[in-house]
């Protein structure tokens, strides 16, 4: 596993380092429209307008949001792409197996979208004037995060593998998702919050909302919550991206398109 891993890892960084421009585009992007919804919202509320601690709120969920779409495009649309260059039936005859290569696969992308993210995120820091905390706990709950991120993509790309074509589908899941990881769910109250706690990467999203927003201390209770939550969604992305690949197998679909 190690060596595919580092083999995809190696891949990432070629196409990185030869392709320079799609990531710098992405970097002023995606830093762009924040930007732009945080100068809209202050032009509408006027020279009162003051978010406070919300503002930094706002800023973890909105980068939170820009992870699952980093994670969803190397998914979903990685399978997209292999489906259309003709290579996607290569992948599922390799001696790993598709899971562990997608899987694989988005471990060594996420290494270099991290750095993308950071970046962003301290682009977006000096240009609002947020203030963050970053304590070392907080990768605790960011894994729980990656693991409903990666549940989540393993369902998409379910659905990617069996109709091929679902580029109309991605963005219609990915926007609810915004407004899932951008409200205080963790500042809810009875039965909002337990329903809360079911929804995928929102018990994580809370948990460093709380610490990077509120410098808040790391609560046990809710992290093992949201490891729950993470591992549940991610078993059942598995699962349904295994059914789906035996499906698609069993119809004969794999290398057409």
């Amino acid at each position: 596993m190690l060596e595919l891993f580092f083999a995809e890892l190696r891949c990432s960084w070629i196409q990185f380092r030869r392709y320079p421009v799609e990531s710098i585009s992405q970097i002023i992007f995606t830093s762009a429209i924040f930007y732009g919804l945080f100068v809209g919202a202050g032009y509408v509320a006027g020279s009162s307008f003051q978010l406070g601690d919300r503002l930094d709120s706002l800023v973890v969920g909105y980068m939170l949001w820009v992870l699952v779409n980093f994670v969803m495009a190397n998914i979903a649309g990685g399978l997209q792409s292999e489906a259309q260059t003709g290579t996607l039936e290569q992948l599922f005859l390799s001696r790993y197996g598709a899971v562990q290569v997608f899987l694989m696969r988005g471990l060594a992308y996420l290494t270099l979208e991290v750095l993308k993210i950071v970046i962003i995120l301290f682009i977006i820091i000096l240009l609002t004037g947020s203030s963050l905390y970053f304590p070392p706990l907080l990768i605790l709950p960011f894994i729980s995060v990656l693991l409903g991120a990666y549940g989540f993509a393993f369902i998409i790309g379910s659905i990617s593998l069996l109709l091929k074509r679902v580029q109309q589908l991605i963005p219609l899941l990915l926007f609810p998702l915004l407004f899932l990881l951008t409200i205080p769910t963790e500042t809810w109250t009875g039965t909002p919050k337990f329903l809360a706690l079911l929804i995928p990467m929102t018990p994580g999203a809370g948990l460093l909302r709380s610490l990077m927003a509120r410098g808040d201390s790391l609560d046990l209770i809710t992290l093992t919550i949201a490891f729950i939550n993470g591992i549940v969604y991610f078993y059942i992305g598995i699962s349904f991206f295994k059914v789906a690949e035996k499906q698609a197998k069993k119809r004969g679909i794999l290398s057409g398109y």
